[in-house]
């Protein structure tokens, strides 16, 4: 069920599910796309704005759902996330999009999504940068070159340090997962992750320390965590301590949740929120081996 791979001339759809983005924010986006090769067909989300989100509900399902139905249209690139997808995800009607899969690409509140394709269709979707990285001073930087790379079924293979944390060992499984936050509040959703014999990926942001080890512990009480192929921990910025400090780093919070399994464990790996963002194909095979010089992910 993988989507078809973008040549020049596809058309890239861009729209917003959940919170507001500016027309500004999305305009130098689309130059560099355009530039990429592909047309672009621009959704009414973009610039609208409804308190927090892009638009109602409605006018946000309905954009979307244009898109996924839209036969021209061969990927659709996420404005932003923030939050929204989960107040929509259970009224998307999705026998026109399996019968054409295209890639959906975004990730943090997209996270819904890709986790609603895997567990319900078995469709891959690309966890990648979305409109706001797209600058001047960052079109050529690799990580953006790797979001070309995915959407045109280029060679994905990622070279991480090594990290004090990693635990050593070598996995080939399907790619799952993405926010954390996000991964937790799907347990029990239809859209819930499956990640028995999966490599999980986690990142999150702008989270306590005490609530990221909730959240982990909720995945883990939810069976998350035993049954791994390997883990991969993403990026965890700006995460913020309380008055009374929790007493361990988001490092060791991880760890501690993952210490009494064996599968291979990758931190630091560069993909989440942060200007570094490197894309992921979830839901795709992939080989991850971990040495004590650093970690290897390879696209199959």
């Amino acid at each position: 069920m993988r989507p078809p791979y973008l040549v020049k001339g596809s058309v890239m759809g861009i729209t917003c599910p959940a919170g507001y983005v500016s027309e500004d924010r999305v305009a130098y986006c689309i130059t560099v796309l355009e530039r990429w090769g592909f047309r672009i067909k621009k959704g009414k989300t973009i610039g609208n704005e409804h308190h927090y989100f892009s638009g109602t509900d409605h006018e946000r399902l309905t954009d979307l759902q244009t898109m996924m139905d839209d036969p021209e249209i061969d990927a659709i690139l996420m404005g932003r996330g923030g939050y929204g997808m989960s107040r929509i995800i259970d009224q998307i009607d999705f026998s026109g999009f399996i019968k054409k899969p295209k890639w959906i690409c975004g990730f943090s509140d997209i996270t819904v999504l890709h986790n609603h394709l895997q567990a319900q269709y078995g469709i891959p979707s690309l966890h990648s940068p979305m409109c706001g990285a797209f600058k001047p001073e960052t079109e050529n930087e690799h990580y953006l070159k790797s979001f070309y790379n995915a959407l045109t079924g280029s060679p994905l293979v990622y070279d991480v340090p090594t990290s004090p944390y990693n635990r050593q060992g070598e996995a080939a499984a399907v790619l799952t997962g993405g926010n954390l936050a996000i991964l937790a509040h799907l347990t029990g959703s239809a859209s819930e992750v499956d990640t028995t014999g999966k490599i999980l990926f986690i990142e999150d942001i702008g989270e306590h320390l005490y609530n990221a080890d909730r959240l982990l512990l909720n995945l883990k009480r939810a069976g998350k965590l035993d049954k791994l192929a390997a883990l991969i921990v993403g990026s965890f910025t700006e995460m913020q301590d309380t008055e009374r400090p929790f007493g361990q780093t988001i490092e060791e919070i991880i760890w501690d949740k993952v210490k009494e399994y064996d599968y291979p464990v990758c931190f630091n790996f560069p993909t989440g929120h942060q200007d570094i963002n490197y894309t992921l194909a979830l839901g795709e095979l992939h080989k991850l081996a971990v040495t004590n010089t650093g970690s290897i992910l390879r696209l199959q």
